[in-house]
């Protein structure tokens, strides 16, 4: 579905049951999956790819060299770089670093993720956060810049874990199981 104010340039891909809404922009080298929700006021780069159920709010604009996996949050407003070290007056435009979100991961509203980083798979970017390094899976993150404060579940709920050492926690919601060793989640999914 697209909206009548939406713009989607010739040679853009949309999956099925993907939504297009209000004055938003979708440049003609974009690739998004299906199932995907672009806000109202979106910009969507031609050299971006979006997996895949990603929700991306209001406001956001996903430049070139931005790819998001399956299941990625975008919160209103948040915002994503391309050049690391940007001038009107220097052309850059050979310099643009490669920004990896992971299948599942949130991006708080506001917050800012800094070009050339990988987000890990289920990680949770807490609103006006400044990522600027590479975030590990299931991290929760906050600040500026980001410090991990503690884990999140793929679910979405803060698992009581240390941030370091050897523990294992159970997510109230799926009875998933996250065993944490050496400062690395993993997750054991049951059926």
């Amino acid at each position: 579905m697209k909206h009548e104010t939406a713009i989607i340039d010739e040679g853009a891909v949309i999956g099925d049951g993907s939504r297009v809404w209000h004055w938003a922009h979708v440049c003609g080298g974009a690739r998004i999956g299906q199932g995907v929700s672009l806000g109202q006021n979106v910009f969507v780069g031609n050299r971006v790819t979006i997996g895949n159920k990603c929700k991306i709010q209001n406001n956001v604009s996903v430049y070139d060299n931005v790819h998001l996996e399956d299941g990625v949050f975008c919160g209103p407003s948040m915002v994503f770089t391309n050049v690391y070290n940007p001038r009107s007056l220097v052309e850059r435009k050979d310099e643009y670093r490669n920004t990896f979100v992971k299948k599942g991961a949130t991006l708080g509203a506001n917050c800012t993720v800094v070009c050339g980083i990988t987000i890990g798979e289920f990680a949770f970017i807490g609103a006006g956060t400044v990522v600027n390094k590479d975030v590990k899976p299931y991290a929760l993150m906050v600040g500026v810049p980001a410090k991990q404060i503690g884990w999140m579940s793929a679910y979405g709920e803060k698992l009581d874990l240390p941030l370091c050492g050897n523990a294992r926690a159970i997510c109230p919601h799926t009875n998933d199981i996250y065993t944490l060793i050496n400062n690395k989640l993993v997750r054991e999914v049951l059926k």
